[in-house]
């Protein structure tokens, strides 16, 4: 006889609040052939996440979110529920503590197997190995047994007692095709700008030419936060509307180069090598977007400037749009970049002044931040499809109204803001290196443990400059790199990273300290231009790059400069 054992005690009904809900996620390949899908939490992303997703608004409880220690105050278990379908699977989920030393190394793991039935796992604090060197809580990881995978992911905190959580929202779908949905895109348009070009492009593809449209930018024109990343992206959409206006021909061709976590003080550094590929390339629409990431433009506008400069000088005379996308938090560098738009008479699209009003319109809302938002940072699928509507809407508008008669960007005139950096180019251990003299010394190494991106249509990762100089202090007592070299401005990229035996540097020129190369102020796997040398003539200079001796912290990689002769 079968004995029907008694339920033990049910769990104490709690408190809780959501920080990912039904979020669509889609795995890349990993160095095991398997599949992997990140959601970074560090730098404010999981207090943005407990904002808009789970709708907590006490500011004692999102500062619990900003550590270790305050996680395991306000934290009792974590809830995680995964849907795939084939519903007989399962996923691992690891949630990863940073540490203060060892940033990828130090903390602990919240590790839980998961079925894809939905089913929620509870991963319990009490249960969990703290290490002395916790620090923040860092990145979310999916694990699946092979690549390309799409799943749907929600996580919730159950609080400990003595706290309490918010209301959980309930969203209504939203309708891309009604008329409160096509107002709100129309409130994207900045400027038409001057029509000529767009026009002409139109009729060169529906003539059965070649039309090539590219875009540039940060990590939203990388793709992320669309799942998957390569179809889902606003890059691509946009592609796929302009494409339906232009005939659908399959003369029309699609290139895509967004960077994370990079400004278009490397954007121009990167313009020649993967827009242009060095001349294989013309350009005949070019998206342009940094409008999130441009904070870290030591020029404040000038390299942007010159980088919209360059493209409008090309001789396919290309149409140069400016897209102007937006944090969760409203920031954007729209009032800054817009007066480039605007120099050039350019089409420009905020999907900052199509979405943000209605976020707070609670009446007429068409959809909320949680919709919108993948994390404080980058868009849903159905966020990139706004931001694609608001480009493809410059497009119909010019259509509508035909072409200008003439369009002259002017471009002998001066500048908005600044064209330093107008015929900047790309020197790395393989390309151009003819345009200086260089003494690598200790620097011998090739580093291969680089940023790496999504290009077009891959799924597959791209290092970002490869062709560098890494000095590796176990191998040489050389710590010197130099470089003389006839120029008017140079940027250094260097590698950021958060790895323990990541060195810093200084740099001099002429003999005079400029400045510190620390890999630690953003600290993680990145490309990071600095400015050098900034000045208004061309004369002759001589570059050092010291690496700061260290037994532990002793590996730096130059992986190019930008130069202005």
């Amino acid at each position: 006889m079968e004995i029907v054992k008694a339920p033990t005690d049910p769990e104490k009904d709690r408190p809780y609040f959501y920080i990912i809900k039904d979020k669509e996620i889609f795995t890349a390949e990993d160095e095991n052939g398997k599949g992997v899908s990140y959601l970074y939490q560090s730098d404010g992303r999981l207090i943005s996440s407990a904002s808009f997703t789970g709708n907590v608004t006490d500011e004692a409880t999102l500062k619990l979110l900003e550590t270790v220690d305050g996680f395991k105050k306000l934290v009792h278990s974590v809830g995680v529920s995964i849907e795939m379908e084939d519903k007989d699977k399962t996923a691992d989920f690891v949630f990863q503590m940073y540490g203060k030393k060892d940033l990828y190394g130090g903390g602990a793991n919240l590790e839980a197997t998961v079925s894809t039935n939905s089913k929620e796992e509870r991963i319990y604090m009490n249960d969990i190995a703290w290490t002395e060197d916790d620090d923040v809580p860092g990145q979310i990881r999916i694990h699946t047994d092979a690549p390309e995978e799409k799943a749907y992911l929600s996580v919730r905190f159950f609080l400990n007692d003595g706290y309490t959580a918010p209301p959980q929202l309930e969203e209504k779908p939203v309708d891309t095709n009604s008329a409160e949905y096509k107002e709100m895109i129309d409130r994207s348009l900045v400027n038409l700008g001057n029509t000529k070009r767009i026009i002409d492009v139109v009729e060169k593809a529906k003539r059965g030419e070649d039309v090539n449209i590219c875009y540039i930018g940060g990590s939203i024109t990388q793709g992320a936060g669309a799942t998957p990343i390569n179809t889902e992206c606003y890059a691509y959409k946009s592609f796929l509307g302009f494409k339906a206006l232009m005939g659908n021909g399959d003369n029309i061709h699609y290139l895509k180069a967004g960077v994370g976590g990079t400004p278009s003080e490397l954007g121009m550094c990167r313009f020649e090598r993967d827009v242009l590929c060095y001349g294989k390339v013309i350009p005949d629409i070019l998206v342009v977007e940094f409008a999130v990431n441009d904070e870290g433009d030591e020029t404040k506008g000038d390299c942007y400037e010159s980088l919209v400069r360059r493209a409008l000088s090309l001789p396919s005379n290309p149409a140069v749009l400016l897209m102007f996308s937006v944090f969760a938090d409203d920031y954007n560098l729209q009032d800054r970049l817009s007066p480039v738009g605007f120099r050039y008479d350019l089409g420009m699209a905020s999907v900052k002044d199509a979405v943000t009003p209605q976020f707070y319109d609670r009446d007429n809302r068409i959809l909320t931040k949680h919709q919108y938002f993948y994390d404080m940072f980058h868009p849903t699928n159905l966020g990139h499809t706004i931001m694609a509507d608001c480009l493809i809407n410059i497009m119909k508008q010019a259509i509508q109204k035909g072409a200008d008669a003439s369009y002259d960007p002017r471009l002998a005139d001066a500048p908005a803001i600044g064209n330093t950096f107008d015929n900047v180019f790309l020197l790395d251990k393989k390309d151009n290196t003819d345009a200086a003299t260089i003494d690598a010394g200790g620097f011998t190494e090739t580093d291969t443990v680089l940023q790496s991106v999504e290009m077009n249509m891959d799924l597959h990762l791209t290092p970002e400059f490869p062709y560098n100089w890494m000095y590796d202090g176990s191998k040489s007592d050389n710590n010197v790199f130099t470089i003389d070299i006839d120029c008017k401005a140079l940027v250094v990229i260097m590698k950021d990273s958060g790895e323990v035996d990541a060195a810093t540097a200084k740099a001099y020129v002429d003999g005079k300290f400029i400045r510190d190369l620390d890999p630690y102020v953003n600290r993680w796997c990145h490309c990071n231009p600095l400015i050098l040398i900034d000045e208004q003539t061309t004369g002759t200079h001589h570059v050092e790059i010291r690496v700061d001796k260290d037994d532990t912290r002793n590996k730096f990689t130059i992986l190019g400069f930008g130069v202005v002769k």
